[in-house]
């Protein structure tokens, strides 16, 4: 079983997009929808931009999960955003399974600027999966 946090809550590390996926989070806090304050965010340009050694860095210093909210088509840096983004993640996987750690851990969903309930959902239902992962 993966370690928890004081709280309870598995600690999930997100990366998201200024301009899209981050004001859909933003909405979340603003409309005061409940999700773990065990969640963190770190705002990107563009999903296709994390390095797949930020992901394992950050489950082997204490988060549980990370979940990339992805650009998806509507970057505005990048056309072919959908597709960079998916190597990342299996490279990321590759990497995670070469240091012991479960591809579980790793998630991502396009999430665009006005999906508060969807981040929520998200949150929340990956809490719960961290919760039987292993490694």
């Amino acid at each position: 079983m993966t370690p928890l946090d004081g709280k309870g809550a598995p600690k999930i590390l997100v990366f998201s997009t200024n301009a899209i996926s981050d004001p859909g989070i933003d909405r979340a806090g603003s409309a005061h929808l409940h999700y773990s304050p065990a969640v963190q965010v770190i705002p990107l340009p563009c999903s296709s931009g994390v390095k797949p050694s930020w992901i394992v860095h950050a489950l082997e210093r204490g988060f549980e999960g990370v979940f990339i909210a992805a650009c998806g088509g509507d970057c505005a840096f990048l056309p072919d955003c959908t597709t960079r983004t998916a190597t990342l993640v299996t490279r990321a996987q590759t990497m995670m399974k070469e240091h012991g750690i479960s591809p579980k851990r790793l998630k991502m969903s396009g999430l665009c600027s006005v999906c508060a309930d969807n981040f929520v959902a998200h949150m929340n239902n990956f809490q719960e999966e961290l919760q039987c992962v292993e490694a």
